[in-house]
């Protein structure tokens, strides 16, 4: 039983970091701020949700149980697509912006 819990807490850490891991190169190759906001924001959250639920699984296989890790996935993925709307209006925002011509003087 300990054995298989090791596994999954190492896989979950693993899966974790891979996907943090794609979100910070996502966040540095791509080229629009709507690209850009996509890669972190999606991947960022599953790799912290993959990491938390690697700490549930171990405090709860050694009898330190913790209700904290629920309580922090619930708040970032109820944060993370809210930041990332407003990110986003910014950026759209911003080119309308830019694209709209200056009015004539009077």
């Amino acid at each position: 039983m300990m054995e298989a819990a090791e596994i999954l807490v190492s896989a979950l850490i693993v899966i974790g970091a891979l996907f943090i891991l794609v979100g910070s190169y996502g966040l540095l190759k791509l080229d629009s701020p709507m690209s850009r906001l996509h890669a972190p924001t999606k991947s960022g959250t599953l790799g912290v949700g993959s990491t938390l639920a690697a700490s549930m699984v171990y405090a709860f296989v050694w009898g330190v149980g913790s209700v904290h890790e629920l309580l922090i996935m619930a708040f970032l993925f109820v944060t993370a697509p809210v930041s990332a709307m407003f990110i986003a209006k910014v950026a759209i925002h911003r080119r309308r912006v830019a694209v709209e011509p200056p009015s004539p003087p009077e």
